[in-house]
């Protein structure tokens, strides 16, 4: 099943979730090679004087991704969402996205992110500035939020509504509150009400742990497409599991572990190539760590990953990591949803905007 946003045709209904300081270009293609049909760029601030920092042309670096190039965009004021609109158009960007999903409280606190669904007028003039910015180049816009801003005050309808009517293209919606945070876990009941509600595609986001999962989530909500988050972490073949057992009904076998060896080291190079070699090293060990934190001795070796300081030797521990794991087995270990995404984890990761 594939689907439609402007022009642009998604190969499926797999999604990456947009998570700053995770889904950078080398993290979002990996992905896109194990079976995710879209993947969302981390979270760009609308702040024009942070643009030339190192860490804003990073995010906006796009060499050799496959389309379409979609860029999330988070702000409270309206003109400066359209100008960052325009900005990332001309540096590549073919979707925008609006961020009103993030929990973080550096982020409410700024009143971006989920906190703009608790001023609806706000929300509505940033988003028909943003669409008012990018129709001219012919470039949708879409938004990610939440339920509402708590329990209480469930507004996700109502605002999906006003959304579609401004020419918001597709929305997808993570199944908590701001007020919960990462805490507890998703209900699915109002993403199945937003999906009545209009005529755009809606993602559904949220604990979507596990193939079985995807599966009754798209059954709940009627989506028309899922998006995977922190379950991803360290096992981004996730996405290829998850198209197989919708199209089949049966689990692929877990990747082989010479196979995970070669994916891992492969994403650490790019990964080094982008951030350089000081940060490269440092932000990889919480990619490595994901990856083996179920796995045999993964903690003892996650504390020596924090003591290597050199990139050509972290290259070396973790193949011969691998190297020692595959004389005992040939394929990972199956993942189970508790392994994967524990409610409450990452909260500030996921949404840090910097």
């Amino acid at each position: 099943m594939t689907l439609q946003i402007g022009n642009h045709t998604l190969e499926n209904r797999l999604f990456v979730a947009p998570m700053a300081g995770v889904t950078d270009r080398p993290f979002r293609m990996l992905c896109r090679e194990l079976g995710a049909g879209y993947a969302v760029s981390e979270m760009v601030t609308s702040r024009k004087e942070l643009w030339g920092s190192l860490k804003t042309s990073r995010r906006a670096n796009h060499d050799g991704e496959p389309g379409p190039i979609a860029v999330q965009i988070a702000g409270t004021d309206a003109a400066m969402m359209a100008e960052a609109t325009v900005y990332n158009i001309e540096r590549g960007a073919q979707i925008i996205d609006i961020n009103m999903g993030c929990p973080a409280k550096k982020v409410c606190n700024k009143w971006a992110g989920s906190a703009l669904m608790r001023d609806e007028p706000l929300a509505l003039e940033i988003v028909q500035a943003v669409v008012d910015a990018a129709q001219p180049f012919g470039v949708p816009v879409t938004l990610k939020m939440r339920t509402g801003w708590s329990l209480e005050h469930r507004n996700a309808v109502k605002l999906a509504r006003d959304f579609e009517s401004a020419g918001v293209q597709m929305l997808t919606v993570h199944g908590r509150t701001r007020e919960q945070g990462y805490k507890g876990f998703a209900e699915y009941d109002t993403i199945a009400a937003v999906k009545a509600a209009v005529r755009v595609p809606v993602v559904a986001n949220g604990d979507i742990n596990s193939p079985e999962k995807a599966r009754d989530v798209l059954a709940a909500t009627g989506a028309d497409a899922v998006m995977v988050g922190r379950a991803a972490q360290g096992r981004p073949w996730i996405f290829r599991e998850i198209a197989h057992f919708l199209e089949t009904g049966t689990h692929r076998a877990p990747p082989l572990v010479v196979e995970v060896r070669r994916l891992l080291l492969d994403h650490l190079v790019e990964h080094y190539a982008l951030y350089g070699d000081y940060s490269g090293v440092r932000t990889a060990r919480k990619h490595i760590g994901w990856y083996v934190r179920t796995l045999p001795d993964g903690e003892a070796f996650r504390a020596r990953m924090n003591t290597i300081e050199d990139c050509a030797e972290q290259l070396r521990a973790v193949g011969d990591y691998f190297d020692g794991l595959a004389d005992h087995m040939d394929r990972m270990p199956v993942q189970r949803p508790a392994d994967a995404d524990a409610p409450g984890e990452e909260e500030e990761a996921a949404c840090a905007v910097h």
